[in-house]
């Protein structure tokens, strides 16, 4: 009698940690993720199999300072934005997750990273699991001559990409995308939990085992997070984020992970018919198009990474014609305006109960930063008295529950920027003015509460 070779289960996997379970729960026991659980059909390997896999070359413990690190380990792609944002450049070895909404640029980007490590002769591999080779022929047409390093392979089988990896050698590899790679030891469909685990699981193998930097593309949920299992940014050493409006000429690639550099630092790109371009001035590039004499609308400086980026709130606040007023916050946190308005209304004496208002951080960024809060505050009592504040101003600084105006980090570097740019008068926390230099050409105006801010201007 002939024994299988496999038998088929039917388990149940966390969207959100990768946990397995023979039944469908409510809470993961893991990760305590309510409603996570997706049900799939697994092929699970016989015992051989199992045995097989657990057989490894032996491998012996490595003194720590024996260990030596070479200066210029890292590689450098030519791109300044995505140097900066990966810590320096690429690192020999890493798993690189880049996410983004579709048409966003992910596949253009990292083919741009394969033109330029190829034109400093670095084999390169670029596999695809979702375009033939004469769609990426097109692509690459727009971007630019390419050298003999670059190799291409259609391939979503997991095994034949191992197999040709080991054969050619690649120092950088790009897997595009990780929905749609498969592994035939794995019965479920391409893209599951449990396909996508493992998919991962074996490029960071190669990737520690040969010292191959890997980049992995990964198409993202309605939610903005990458499809598959939690899992899936924890077993990776980067994971980056495409940002931005496709039918809008921005993108900004922001780093959440990475165990390399940090994780604040962004970069600015702008679409065009020929790829990607570096945007080396962001805080022109958002500041282009600013109306003049408008009220409701400031400049504010924030702080990205070691960035300062200047960019233009707008506020407009009207009478409403229903009984509850309308709020809405775009490029912000929609809160943290509620309790800006709620500290106008109690400490400067504001009535806005009555108002709807809309807030906007112009030119697509998306801002978390406190230093920000004075603006924000400027902009929505411009629009509710309808007084444009002087174009040549601009304002940072927290503001707290009792309407004081707090310090914040790298004054001198916010002020500098706005000196760049043709700004004249600077109004900052007053806790900040002794560290600040004196800048010619720039009036420094410094304040302890919103109301005095208000008064100045």
């Amino acid at each position: 009698m002939l024994m299988a070779k496999g038998k088929t289960a039917t388990v149940f996997f966390c969207g959100e940690c990768g946990y397995e379970s023979s039944k469908w729960m409510g809470q993961c026991p893991a990760c305590k993720a309510w409603n996570t659980f997706v049900e799939e059909t697994v092929k699970k390997p016989s015992g051989a199999g199992a045995v097989k896999s657990a057989v490894s070359s032996r491998q012996e413990p490595a003194v720590l300072s024996s260990i030596t690190l070479k200066e210029d380990e890292r590689v450098l792609t030519h791109i300044g934005e995505l140097d900066r944002v990966l810590g320096g450049g690429i690192v020999p070895g890493s798993l690189v997750l880049v996410g983004g909404d579709p048409g966003i640029g992910k596949s253009t980007l990292l083919l741009q990273v394969c033109k330029h490590l190829s034109d400093d002769h670095r084999k390169v591999l670029y596999i695809s699991g979702e375009e033939s080779l004469k769609q990426i022929k097109l692509r690459a047409l727009r971007i630019g001559e390419f050298t003999e390093s670059l190799l291409l392979l259609c391939e979503t089988n997991l095994e034949v990409i191992e197999d040709v990896i080991r054969r050619t050698k690649p120092e950088s590899v790009v897997i595009d995308s990780i929905q749609t790679m498969y592994s035939e030891d794995i019965g479920s469909a391409p893209g599951s939990v449990s396909q996508v685990r493992e998919s991962t699981n074996l490029l960071l193998q190669l990737a520690k085992g040969l010292g191959v930097s890997v980049f992995i593309v990964g198409h993202v949920t309605k939610e903005g997070t990458v499809a598959g299992p939690r899992v899936l940014e924890h077993m990776v050493d980067t994971v980056l984020y495409f940002e931005g409006d496709r039918h809008a000429a921005y993108r900004i690639l922001r780093g959440v992970k990475n165990r390399f550099g940090s994780t604040n630092e962004i970069g600015v790109f702008e679409m065009r018919e020929t790829g990607l371009v570096e945007v080396a001035n962001p805080s022109e590039f958002m500041l282009n198009g600013r109306p003049q004499d408008a009220s409701g609308s400031v400049v504010t400086c924030s702080i990205e990474g070691t960035r300062p980026i200047l960019v233009e709130i707008q506020a407009l606040v009207c009478r409403t014609n229903f009984g509850i007023p309308r709020r809405q916050a775009t490029g912000t946190d929609f809160n943290r305006v509620n309790l800006l308005m709620a500290v106008l209304e109690k400490r400067v004496g504001l009535h806005m109960s009555d108002s709807d208002a809309y807030v906007n951080i112009a030119g697509g960024m998306r801002l978390s930063e406190p230093a920000i809060d004075l603006g924000i505050a400027l902009a929505i009592v411009s629009s509710f008295k309808n007084r444009a504040i002087d174009e040549k101003l601009t304002a940072f600084g927290e503001i707290g529950l009792s309407g004081e105006v707090r310090a914040v980090s790298m004054a001198e570097i916010r002020v500098q920027e706005a000196q760049k740019l043709g700004f004249t008068t600077c109004i900052v926390p007053e806790s900040s003015l002794p560290a600040l230099k004196k800048i010619k050409g720039m009036k420094l105006v410094g304040v302890k509460s919103v109301q005095e801010a208000i008064d100045f201007i």
